[in-house]
């Protein structure tokens, strides 16, 4: 369960960061997260299975959307559409 915890916190400290403002519209704090976060997730989902681990994914993918949309039309321009 300490991976739980471990995922709850690290969504608690993006939440709480994504509330104050900042120059560069949060973005390296963003990627610092992400390289944070892919570990915590494989993590979970290691300890409780897939379905923890997807719901951890749809809760982290919910709050860093931006850089999953950037990413989205980066991959759409590469492959043309």
């Amino acid at each position: 369960m300490l991976s739980l915890v471990s995922a709850c916190v690290w969504l608690l400290v993006v939440n709480i960061r994504a509330m104050f403002s900042s120059r560069d519209h949060h973005w390296r704090f963003a990627y610092a997260m992400i390289v944070l976060g892919i570990p915590i997730l494989g993590w979970v989902t290691y300890e409780n299975g897939p379905w923890i681990g997807l719901l951890v994914l749809l809760a982290a993918a919910s709050i860093l959307r931006w850089p999953l949309i950037y990413l989205w039309r980066w991959i759409k321009s590469r492959l043309g559409s």
